[in-house]
Parts: C-alpha cells; sequence; structure tokens
C-alpha cells in the first residue's frame, strides 16, 4: 500500500451536502504529498536529532546507543507527527503541525540521567519519567486548555514572536558550522553557503508561482548540499558504515525506572511545553485561517502527551509541536495537514533505515542554517501580525509584550544567566521560549484578571484622562460632549455610538462611531457631509469652524496657501460644490501633498451624486480616524512619540 492509499484509509470521508473542504484538510497529490512532506522532514532533521546527541554525549552513552536513540527519535517523531495532524477521538489537533522532541527537556533529562549513574542506568530513569510526564500531560490536557481566556492575542502574539526570535539564533548557529567546535563565523565558505541558500529561496520565491514557489526551501536544501559536496564541504561516508535495517523495539534498554523526584521535574517540563504548544498551535491556527477554540487545545495537548508516553516506551523523549515547521507552513502557504501526515511517515522510513538517515545527516550546517534563517523569521512575522490585533493603546499591552520579549532575548542572548539562579530555576531561566512564555502569561493576569479593570485612557490629557471604564459608564450627554468633535455639525452618530456600550477596548469604541456613521439614513448624512468646512477656507485658518478642522487641514499647509495655490485651490471647491451641492471632504491627513489633493478633487468631479455621497461619508470616516487617534494620543502619554501622521484607519 503506498503513501496515499494510507491516507485515503484514515481519510475522514466528507458528507453528502458539506461545505467546501478546507485547505487544511485538503488531500493533495502523492507526488506533491511526498516532495512536500520531504520538506519538511529535511528542515526538521537536524532540530529532530540534536536532542539524543546531546543526551548521549552528556551522560555517556556509546556510538552504537546514540545511533539507536537518533532511530528511535526519528520513528516516533513520525508516528507523533501522524497522531498529531490526522487524530482520532478526541486526540490531535488536525492541524499542520510536526512533533519533534522539545529542547525544554534537554537539561532536566541530563540532570536525571547524572543523578542515576549516567549511561544507560541514567537513560532508563528518564524514561521512567518521561512515560509517567506522558500521561499526566494527557490527563491534565482538557484542564490545561480551560486556561485558553488567558491567552489573548496579547500573549499568544508575544508567545509566537518570542519562538520566531529565540530560534533565530539556532539558525545562526548552523550557519556558522553548527554550534560548538565546528563552528566558525569567519568562514567565508559557511558565509557564502548559508547566504547562497538563503538567495536561492527568496529568488525562487520571487521568480516562480505554484509548485516551484511553494518547494523553495527544499531545492535550497538540495542545491545547497549538492554544491558544498561538489566543492568538498559535504560528507556522506556514515552512510556505508551504517545499517539497510534498523528496528527500534520496546524498552532496547532495559524496563523504565521510577523516581519521584525525575517524574515531577518531568511534568514541570510538560507543563511548560505545553504553554509552547499552545503557542504553536495559535501560531498554525493564524497562518492556516482557523479559528483556534479550547477543544482545539486540549486535542493538541492530548497528542503532545499520548507522543510522549509513545517515545518513553520506545526509547525516545518528550515531544511537542514544533515552532521550526510552523514557519515553513507560512513560507509555502501549504496548509494541509496530510502533508505533515505524510512526512511522518517519512520519518516512520527514515527510523527504520539508517542509511537513509545518514544521508539526510549530510546536510551541511551552513546550508541548513541559512534556510532556517528564513523558516524561523517568518514565524517572528507570524507573532507580528498576530499583535497586530492587540490594542497597544492600553499601555499595559505595551508592558506585556516589552518584559515579556525583552527577558526572552535577555536568556537567548546571554544562556549563562541560568548558572546564577537555584537549580530548580534553570528549567525556566535555561530557555528564552519558557521564560518570554511564561512571563507573558503571568503579567497578562496580572494586568488583566486581577484587580480593577480601568482599562486605557482615551480621551483627556496625561494624567487628567477619561479612562476605558469611565467611558462605559458615562451617560449619553457625558458621552457626546466628550467625543463630539470627532465629527463636524450634527451629534447622531456619536449619540448611536454611545448606544453600542460596553466596549471592551478601544478597538471597539472606533468602531461603534463608524457602525453609527454608515447607519444613518441618507437625509442625516446629507447634513452631515454639509457641515464640513471647504478646504482651505478662511473659517477654518481662522479657528471658526473648531479645533479639530484646524488640526486637519493645517497637516497640510492649507490655512497657509499661497495666492496661486488658494485659487486653484477655491476654483476646485467651487466648482465641485455647484456640481453636487456639498462640500468637498477630503481626508488631508492622508494625501501626500496640495497636487494630490488636487488632483483627487477634480477626479472626484466626474463622480455620480450617489458615489460622491459614498466617498464623502469614507473620508468623513477616516477624518474621524484620525481625530480618535489625536485623543488617543492626548490621552496617553507612551503615544506621544507617534508621528504626526498616524497610521491611515480604514473604516
Amino acid at each position: 500500500m503506498n503513501a496515499r492509499a494510507v491516507l485515503r484509509s484514515i481519510r475522514p470521508q466528507k458528507k453528502v451536502g458539506a461545505g467546501p473542504t478546507h485547505p487544511v484538510d485538503e488531500v493533495l497529490p502523492a507526488g506533491k504529498l511526498a516532495v512536500y512532506g520531504l520538506q519538511h522532514v529535511l528542515a526538521f532533521y537536524a532540530g529532530a536529532v540534536i536532542v539524543p546527541i546531546l543526551l548521549a554525549n552528556a551522560i555517556g552513552l556509546n556510538q552504537q546507543e546514540l545511533i539507536h536513540l537518533i532511530n528511535a527519535d526519528l520513528f516516533t517523531c513520525g508516528i507523533a507527527s501522524i497522531i498529531q495532524s490526522v487524530g482520532f477521538w478526541k486526540v490531535g489537533v488536525r492541524l499542520p503541525l510536526l512533533q519533534g522532541v522539545t529542547f525544554t527537556a534537554v537539561s532536566p533529562m541530563i540532570a536525571i540521567g547524572m543523578a542515576a549513574g549516567g549511561g544507560t542506568d541514567g537513560l532508563l530513569v528518564i524514561y521512567g519519567a518521561v512515560i509517567v510526564a506522558g500521561l499526566a500531560t494527557f490527563f491534565i490536557a482538557p484542564y490545561f486548555s480551560r486556561l485558553i481566556r488567558f491567552f489573548p492575542p496579547v500573549v499568544t502574539g508575544s508567545v509566537i514572536t518570542i519562538i520566531g526570535i529565540a530560534l533565530l539564533p539556532v539558525a545562526a548557529a548552523d550557519a556558522t558550522g553548527g554550534a560548538g567546535p565546528t563552528s566558525d563565523p569567519t568562514s567565508g565558505r559557511n558565509l557564502a553557503y548559508a547566504l547562497g541558500t538563503l538567495a536561492l529561496i527568496v529568488v525562487i520565491q520571487r521568480v516562480f508561482k505554484g509548485f516551484m514557489a511553494t518547494v523553495a526551501v527544499l531545492i535550497g536544501l538540495v542545491v545547497g548540499t549538492l554544491v558544498a559536496w561538489a566543492l568538498g564541504d559535504a560528507h556522506f561516508d556514515a552512510v556505508a558504515g551504517s545499517d539497510w535495517v534498523g528496528v527500534t523495539t520496546p524498552f532496547h534498554f532495559g524496563w523504565p525506572q521510577f523516581s519521584a523526584a525525575a517524574i515531577v521535574s518531568m511534568i514541570v517540563v510538560m507543563l511548560i511545553t505545553a504553554v509552547e504548544t499552545t503557542g504553536d498551535v495559535f501560531a498554525t491556527g493564524e497562518i492556516v485561517e482557523k479559528r483556534i477554540g479550547r477543544t482545539d487545545i486540549a486535542r493538541a495537548l492530548r497528542a503532545d502527551g499520548l507522543a510522549t508516553t509513545i517515545g518513553g516506551v520506545f526509547n525516545s523523549f518528550p515531544y511537542t509541536c514544533f515552532a521550526e515547521n510552523v514557519g515553513l507552513v507560512r513560507l509555502t502557504r501549504v496548509k494541509s495537514r496530510w502533508v505533515v501526515a505524510a512526512a511522518g511517515l517519512i520519518m516512520v522510513f527514515i527510523g527504520l533505515l539508517p542509511k537513509v538517515g545518514a544521508i539526510v545527516a549530510g546536510i551541511p550546517h551552513p546550508v541548513l542554517g541559512g534556510a532556517a534563517l528564513a523558516m524561523f523569521a517568518t514565524v517572528a512575522v507570524v507573532g507580528f501580525q498576530t499583535l497586530s490585533k492587540v490594542d497597544f493603546h492600553d499601555h499595559r499591552n505595551v508592558v506585556i509584550v516589552a518584559t515579556s520579549v525583552g527577558l526572552a532575548m535577555y536568556v537567548t542572548a546571554q544562556p549563562e544567566v541560568a548558572q546564577a539562579v537555584p537549580g530548580w530555576a534553570e528549567i525556566i531561566f535555561g530557555s528564552g521560549i519558557t521564560l518570554g512564555s511564561l512571563t507573558a502569561i503571568l503579567l497578562n493576569i496580572l494586568f488583566h484578571h486581577v484587580g480593577p479593570d480601568f482599562g486605557p485612557a482615551v480621551a483627556g490629557q496625561p494624567g487628567e484622562g477619561v479612562r476605558l471604564d469611565q467611558v462605559n459608564q458615562m451617560g449619553r450627554t457625558e458621552f457626546v460632549e466628550t467625543f463630539d468633535g470627532l465629527f463636524q455639525g450634527p451629534r447622531w452618530m456619536v449619540e448611536r455610538a454611545w448606544e453600542q456600550r460596553p466596549f471592551a477596548d478601544t478597538h471597539a469604541l472606533r468602531r461603534a462611531f463608524q457602525d453609527a456613521l454608515f447607519s444613518g439614513s441618507v437625509e442625516e448624512q446629507r447634513e452631515l457631509i454639509e457641515a464640513y468646512p471647504e478646504l482651505g477656507s478662511k473659517l477654518v485658518s481662522e479657528g471658526l469652524v473648531g479645533e479639530e478642522s484646524l488640526r486637519d487641514q493645517s497637516s497640510k499647509g492649507l490655512t497657509h496657501l499661497a495666492e496661486p495655490d488658494q485659487e486653484a485651490l477655491t476654483s476646485l471647491t467651487d466648482a465641485y460644490h455647484e456640481r453636487f451641492g456639498f462640500p468637498l471632504v477630503i481626508s488631508v491627513r492622508d494625501s501626500d501633498s496640495l497636487d494630490r489633493i488636487l488632483a483627487e478633487g477634480r477626479a472626484r468631479l466626474g463622480n455620480c451624486e450617489r458615489q460622491e455621497h459614498a466617498a464623502a461619508l469614507i473620508e468623513i470616516a477616516k477624518i474621524a480616524g484620525h481625530r480618535f487617534d489625536d485623543f488617543l494620543r492626548d490621552a496617553n502619554p507612551i503615544h506621544s512619540a507617534r508621528t504626526r501622521n498616524p497610521i491611515r484607519s480604514q473604516p
């Protein structure tokens, strides 16, 4: 039975009358599944085998034992990835998420192994702890998932950003030849391989479309490796000495041993890993445009727990969603979870064939590092996209993101910091991802869930501003008096916005004004449009129609025009008013210059009255958006340093 047949046999049948298949659930042709799956494996391989290599060297295992650990790791990675991507019952999130051994467990496992005497004796105690921790994770998954309310965009965005940025030094280390004695940052060849691979990936994605663009990382890895091999920098000597078949059997090194201290330590690791998995699931949900809920987190964590238990039985280690491959999903835009299932089958195959694994292991570090730079940075970009949903007018959110990212980068740039804390805290300070994620979660709880939640200041002067909680408690008259400056003339828009209380954040308050504006009758909207002053009017320059209009038009110098410019603008506004019967309304803060304003006005003279009615409303919404930003900037000192032309607010 081929790979596609296996995937078809486990594919859920689509119900008659069901809607279109989501890209996540799409089963691609067998050839594409194989190529895309191989791309995931190649991008994942170095990260997959580094944990057993580090552990084996630290606790004193011999070469044959290390080879068995690598084969077992790849075999179990494949099984774990299939469980997570395909899913069954309430296990597996059914997203394109590859599973790999968590780096968080490295230091604790080394400590457990050394405390038990090292060698295979230490390995047996590690496996006992891994099995119990996996079972514990499986059973606490539904309870942990109830904490999803503590993972708003300010937390998930911070965690995803931290994951991406914290992984970049790993890519950089590979780009210089690999961590440890093989590293040579001054090597021109290493630099050429890394930048050449990265450049090739970028060029392919720029020049090609469709299938070629989606396998850019795979092509970069293969071409980079072939060039390095031709120049004598890629070696495959280990292939000849590897066995054709290497089957991992349960409890290969002996029956596991159980130590209470080791079990507690590993459960702590899995709890921390659960936070990282939650971040990865949210990141993938953003990429594939699928809403993530509590049940999804529970399914993902159950898969982590089951995979970890299987890992303990089949001589491997704790498993989690691999952030490295989240970046690959975003980079290639291939959203099908069946691609990850295919990658899982390939890994199972490689785990049974050490010679194949030895070929993949021959990819030079600099080549792998060049590809990883693109993938890991892409994860950070997903974090930026998530953070764009955060209300940064609320200074508390600024503190949460800044502190969590800052601490994460602190321990990432200075890993020796972990040696300055007690042993029990090393697991936290030993990983920028762990420390940053926990910081974001705890600060979010402190600022948004402990004590009164006043919300951000939304109007007024620093220290005297009106907070969001006060806005929600305002009567109609007070609300209108506070915000009527957003518009000219009539107040019905502000009154209707008041009716939409309470507002969850400043974004909701902004949307309330926009909704009210476009809900008015034609007559009400016409009255509003007619209340706006003409561009360049003396009434504006003398401040007779409101400070807001003066601020709007003076931002582009319309209140102090030279005589020829004034005549051109007056001629345009007079012609427009004669054509449509109401003033020419343009959000001048969105225009580059007077010439741009004149060109836009002349172009609009050719429109029909209905179109111009709608265009005027859109411009009024933009003007109100800028004025709303002015309110926020005046009320929040943190925004006083923002540019004088705020980001355009779309209605």
